[in-house]
């Protein structure tokens, strides 16, 4: 199993760049564990709590479960991946069955910032866009699926996104094997890693 880190600040075209790996593979062959499923329970936490919490923090996360999965499934061993609500700002009953193949994609804002983790991979990615495209993709975003509003979307961007980018994701770069500019529009960066990843898995 090739297992591949993808990270990089929110709406720097992490997804692009993982969907453009898997179709450049054949199919049923990429399994993709979104960092985004795996922030943790809120159950024990008043509605209040939940709305208050910094999803832009590494304490945000359920590194352990995560861990446990990726080496589940680099045994061969199938795994319940955890679904997450953001707009009830929790774990979800349902799950979804993660069947292992031959290539693993983890992708999320902080894939590269724990040891452990990035010990497991054999290529580590970080997607780096301009911080006012970013911006422009993430109102876009959070208005359309996460409904919010523009204002509310830019005092997050201020107060939250970009301190937690600066003090946690940017300083994840310097692990990353390759630095892809320009995110998903970088269509030669990503024409020259698809055929990399061609290379490990062939």
């Amino acid at each position: 199993m090739t297992i591949i880190g993808i990270a990089g600040g929110t709406g720097s075209g992490k997804t692009t760049v993982v969907k453009e790996i898997a179709d450049a593979l054949p199919p049923h062959y990429v399994t993709v564990v979104p960092l985004d499923s795996y922030y943790n329970d809120t159950t024990e936490m008043t509605e209040e709590e939940r709305h208050a919490i910094n999803f832009d923090h590494p304490d945000a996360f359920d590194w352990r479960l995560l861990a446990k999965h990726i080496s589940e499934l680099k045994s061969g061993h199938a795994v319940e991946q955890p679904t997450y609500s953001y707009l009830a700002c929790n774990r979800m009953k349902e799950t979804v069955h993660v069947e292992p193949k031959p290539v693993l994609i983890i992708e999320g804002i902080m894939s590269l910032i724990k040891k452990n983790l990035r010990d497991m991979m054999d290529l580590k990615i970080f997607v780096d866009t301009d911080p006012d495209e970013r911006l422009i993709r993430i109102i876009r975003r959070d208005i359309i699926e996460r409904g919010r509003t523009a204002e509310m979307v830019m005092d997050r961007y201020m107060s939250v996104l970009k301190p937690m980018h600066e003090q946690f994701i940017e300083p994840t770069k310097r692990y990353a094997n390759l630095i892809v500019p320009q995110g998903g529009e970088n269509k030669t960066g990503i024409s020259i890693l698809k055929k990399y990843i061609e290379t490990l898995v062939h």
